[in-house]
């Protein structure tokens, strides 16, 4: 379960979740890219309550609605090596819930859970969802690198105990990690005195409905800047010549008016 590195093939990070349910790449995004994207988001959160509850986290502050509040994450959004994975693993998707997060010193370990848990279909099932998190902070043991259980993918009954062993996803700032939504994972605890941020962008099914509501969190007006890809991935889009469709016509058109 050794990292790759930015030359990944999506052949590589599909073989990797394929077995374990998660993929790290390091170095996709440079020193420079990393230093301009943590200093749009930091702007961002400066604005930014902490949580409401333990899953949220209290000392851990979410940036929602993120394509609304920065433009940073447009190109990771669409990255080829990102699209490649998503095409092999989910077909047709839109994103689902983007956020920036940032896990706050004497931040709790999250409960491990599945991200396509909120969805009532029994399994085993197809892959629903897929992750990328992008570390814009080293993320290590101490200060909250995700916890994740490699193989719980392919769990049906089963769930974690108190003998579930976990592997921290410890990674350098500029790498992402991939992760199907049937991987049982959380946010760990940070024991530093400093604040642990990163990116998460989900992606689910074209099929199902998206966690976050794109089309009211990110006003029209700002989704006609974008390139298209971007705009049919927040939604605008038809999923089987049907699904998704505007008075019988492709959502863009109306976007586009």
């Amino acid at each position: 379960m050794a990292n790759l590195d930015r030359t990944a093939t999506v052949d590589e990070v599909c073989a990797a979740l394929d077995r374990d349910g998660f993929s790290i790449v390091e170095g996709l995004l440079d020193p420079g890219e990393v230093a301009e994207k943590r200093a749009d988001l930091l702007g961002v959160l400066r604005s930014t309550l902490t949580g409401r509850n333990d899953f949220e986290g209290f000392e851990t502050r979410r940036i929602y609605a993120l394509f609304a509040k920065t433009r940073a994450f447009d190109a990771p959004a669409t990255h080829s090596l990102v699209l490649g994975v998503l095409d092999r693993v989910l077909g047709e998707y839109q994103l689902s819930a983007p956020q920036g997060i940032q896990i706050g010193p004497g931040e709790t370990a999250q409960n491990l859970h599945r991200d396509d848990g909120v969805y009532p279909i029994a399994r085993p099932h197809q892959e629903l969802v897929v992750n990328t998190m992008w570390a814009l902070d080293d993320f290590t043991e101490a200060n909250g690198a995700t916890h994740v259980v490699p193989g719980s993918h392919r769990w049906v009954e089963e769930v974690p105990g108190p003998k579930t062993v976990s592997l921290r996803a410890v990674m350098p700032a500029g790498s992402v990690m991939f992760f199907v939504g049937s991987v049982f994972h959380g946010g760990g605890a940070n024991t530093t005195d400093r604040p642990r941020l990163g990116v998460i962008l989900e992606y689910v099914a074209g099929w199902l409905r998206q966690q976050e509501n794109q089309y009211l969190a990110v006003p029209p007006a700002v989704v006609r800047e974008l390139p298209q890809r971007l705009q049919e991935l927040l939604g605008y889009n038809v999923y089987g010549r049907l699904i998704g469709n505007w008075d019988g016509r492709h959502p863009l058109k109306a976007l586009r008016g």
